[in-house]
């Protein structure tokens, strides 16, 4: 009987046995022999009296093939540019097309009283009986709007310059540290770097010439005549935003702030004075700016009384205080040849603004 594969008469004479038929179709290619862990002897080498008929081979070193270098390229490729991608914030302007901070402009008036400064010695009875009875207190009075995206601006970034501001106006004219301390760090650390300059010079040099009036950045009294009677500050305004340019976003503050003053080195039974400022900020954000929440300052327009209109008001402010009346003489000259002089001016405080005895 035949064998698997042959007929049941036995394989046809000449053929070859039904059991290479099995691997007939079996085709071992180049890099399965190369492979082959054993490899047999040639007939030559069997001649010289080798005594076994086959040898072991050396493994191959085997590397990768160029498809599977290319394919781990491509995947650091991917992976590297998904980590660039997500630490690079996607509204961050480039350096070189940076908005360069305009230089910021200043114009302080001092108010002038009539007649003399109604005081009294308990502060909330001033405030009850001023304007500012119905301001609030401190920070409290400097409400945001709400924030809405604008054409070139998102939400998130018009919020975020909403609130730098708000700490502009908290440290500049809140902080008793600025107000009578002397301090002017936690204000220039919200300026950007290329606005410093400007601002050192007006504290090294105040000038009344619309750009180095100290008092045009923040809000400080001279502190050898006068302390605050009151640490709560009464405040009140309003904030706006709008975009100016595609990659300028603006907001401009218009509040008033209402200080109770005594004389330096007065008891607590001393009259006190209420003093006003009013204060209308222009500030502008590119992009990084709002990244960096820091502010350009680019236009101070302040009102503050009870002043004299002949006193220095671009370093310090000298309020008038309780009993006191303001100094005869209009404001300091004016020189319309000095082109670099800005023209100074002074304004009566209204009766309206000072509270009701």
């Amino acid at each position: 009987m035949g064998g698997p594969g042959e007929p049941p008469e036995g394989a046809p004479e000449g053929g070859p046995g039904g059991g290479e038929d099995e691997y007939r179709s079996v085709v071992f290619d180049e890099s399965f022999v190369r492979a082959a862990r054993l490899q047999e002897y040639s007939a030559q080498e069997r001649i010289a009296d080798h005594a076994p008929a086959v040898r072991r081979r050396p493994p191959m070193r085997r590397g990768l093939s160029r498809q599977a270098l290319a394919l781990v390229l491509l995947i650091a490729l991917a992976f590297g540019t998904a980590i660039y991608m997500g630490v690079r914030h996607p509204y961050q302007t480039p350096a070189a097309v940076r908005d360069v901070s305009m230089p910021l402009q200043t114009t302080v008036v001092p108010l002038a009283p009539v007649g003399k400064v109604p005081g009294a010695a308990d502060p909330e009875y001033l405030y009850d009986h001023s304007p500012a009875a119905q301001f609030r207190i401190g920070a409290a009075g400097i409400t945001l709007p709400a924030a809405r995206d604008t054409s070139h601006f998102s939400e998130t970034q018009v919020m975020s310059a909403l609130d730098t501001v708000k700490e502009y106006l908290v440290r500049s004219a809140l902080y008793p540290e600025v107000l009578t301390g002397g301090q002017t760090r936690p204000v220039r650390v919200l300026l950007p770097a290329d606005q410093h300059l400007q601002f050192d010079e007006s504290l090294s040099h105040p000038a009344a010439d619309g750009r180095h009036a100290v008092t045009g950045w923040l809000v400080r009294f001279d502190a050898r005549s006068v302390r605050l009677a009151d640490p709560q500050i009464r405040v009140r305004g309003t904030l706006a935003v709008s975009e100016t340019e595609s990659t300028i976003l603006e907001v401009t503050a218009d509040h008033t702030y209402v200080y109770a003053l005594r004389p330096a080195g007065a008891g607590a039974k001393a009259q006190a004075s209420l003093f006003t400022v009013r204060r209308e900020l222009h500030f502008r954000f590119d992009r990084e700016d709002v990244r960096l929440h820091q502010a350009q300052l680019s236009t101070s327009y302040v009102q503050a009384g009870p002043l004299s209109c002949g006193d220095n008001a671009a370093d310090v402010l000298s309020p008038l205080l309780a009993g006191q009346t303001a100094k005869a003489g209009g404001p300091v000259g004016t020189d319309p040849f000095a082109t670099d002089r800005a023209t100074a001016v002074c304004g009566t405080l209204a009766s309206g603004a000072l509270p009701k005895g």
